[in-house]
């Protein structure tokens, strides 16, 4: 479990404190834009989505982490990363005033996706920049508690923002205009947030190396430093793959529970009662992530982060997916609620474990394209999981052979990833001496 002595520890940082509230606050108004678009876009009455409509709108929320990616991660190792914090959140804020304008005037088409894409794509600096930053601000084993606490709390805001939002909504009668209201709360989160990494000093955040060259060649390059990186160091590398596994089985199971609440669990006109199940979905999914962040570093050190993983991921294959398959064809939705949670504590345990691996063996003056290269796949695999439920998925959202089949490709990843366990490796090679 997170030792109490290690959170204060952390926590008595003056600067980590800061940076933590850049991150709390600007999930948090993440969370209001997504709880803003889904309403409008996902959850209206007058607007029914299929699965081919549901994959578009997730992938217009997750592809900015795959484009931008490997951008952000190249000039986080050249620009301050304070100023980057700074001043992508005003420029979010800036950009969200369109999509207002957008939702105000009732347009769901291309431009509001090509806007949305905007904000979100300057965002990816922000999350980038923060996983980069940690390192600056917290040292030696307190790095494994900071990113338990950090990513899982943010998370959380996110949720919370989400759940602000559809009430805030609500309250104000729903409708177009409520999304709109929802976005400008948004905007204010985000100019709150630029607020606070303002008071961080200029050069507190990194990076240590800085080199010239801010063009495309010099992008180029960088990404490719970035997987040569990757590739000197396997076991960094490796923890990144399994992510990947994961987030393909979440993009299944999160567009499939999307379906299901929207049309196995509520009649077809109730979208109202569709997004306050879909809610209750995500809240367990958060609530398996703060389950698994409070139990990772304890266990990590313990077991270490290999074999932590490992069980984290077997468990996902045979208790999330096995409540998820009665969930979908019982139909029972504390099936559903239950698998949320099991998949929920399986991808925050895995990350917390992989953040670290690939912060203790990255150096730093490479650290910030390796997470830009991290986060670009993991939602890459993403939104392959979402597409691949939109393919075979009928609507309703009940496909026993594709949630099987998550299930299986979590168990292969698991095996993989245990036979590379240095504490195995090590173990095998003084058995065999």
């Amino acid at each position: 479990m997170v030792a109490l002595p290690a959170l204060r520890e952390v926590l008595a940082g003056r600067d980590f404190r800061r940076l933590y509230g850049v991150r709390l606050v600007a999930q948090t108004g993440d969370g209001l834009l997504q709880a803003a678009l889904a309403t409008f876009v996902l959850f209206s009455p007058e607007r029914e989505p299929d699965a081919v409509k549901v994959t578009a709108a997730f992938a217009i929320l997750l592809l900015p982490y795959s484009v931008i990616g490997p951008f952000a991660g190249v000039f986080l190792d050249r620009w301050r990363r304070r100023n980057v914090l700074v001043r992508a959140n005003l420029l979010k804020a800036l950009v969200t005033l369109p999509i207002i304008l957008l939702v105000l005037a009732g347009n769901d088409g291309p431009l509001l996706g090509l806007v949305v894409l905007t904000v979100l794509g300057i965002g990816r600096f922000v999350l980038a920049g923060l996983s980069a930053s940690l390192p600056h601000v917290v040292a030696g084993r307190d790095l494994v508690t900071a990113n338990a606490l950090t990513p899982t709390s943010g998370t959380i805001m996110a949720a919370v923002g989400a759940l602000v939002g559809v009430a805030l909504r609500s309250a104000l009668g729903g409708g177009d205009t409520g999304s709109a209201a929802v976005l400008g709360c948004a905007m204010l989160a985000y100019v709150g947030s630029a607020g606070i990494a303002g008071l961080l000093a200029a050069d507190r955040l990194g990076p240590d190396g800085q080199r010239p060259g801010d063009t495309v060649r010099g992008v180029a390059i960088g990404l490719v430093e970035g997987v040569r990186e990757l590739r000197i160091h396997a076991q960094a590398g490796r923890a990144i793959a399994v992510v990947g596994a994961h987030r393909i089985a979440f993009g299944v199971l999160t567009a499939g529970g999307l379906l299901l609440v929207r049309y196995t669990f509520n009649q077809v006109g109730e979208a109202d009662s569709a997004l306050n199940a879909f809610a209750f979905l995500t809240g367990a999914a958060a609530a398996g992530a703060l389950v698994g962040a409070v139990l990772t570093p304890g266990a990590s050190r313990r077991w270490g982060a290999v074999r932590w993983s490992v069980f984290a991921l077997a468990q996902a294959a045979v208790v999330g997916i096995g409540f998820i398959l009665v969930g979908a064809m019982a139909p029972s939705f504390p099936a559903l609620l239950l698998g949320a949670v099991s998949l929920g504590f399986a991808g925050q345990s895995v990350k917390v474990c992989s953040d670290t691996l690939v912060q203790r063996h990255i150096p730093d003056d490479h650290l910030g394209r390796v997470f830009a290269l991290f986060d670009m796949i993991v939602n890459v695999c993403l939104v392959l999981g979402i597409s691949v439920m939109a393919i075979a998925s009928p609507t309703s959202g009940q496909a026993p052979f594709v949630y099987v089949g998550v299930g299986a490709m979590l168990i292969a990843a698991a095996l993989w990833y245990r036979r590379h366990d240095p504490r195995r490796v090590r173990t095998g090679s003084a058995s065999a001496g």
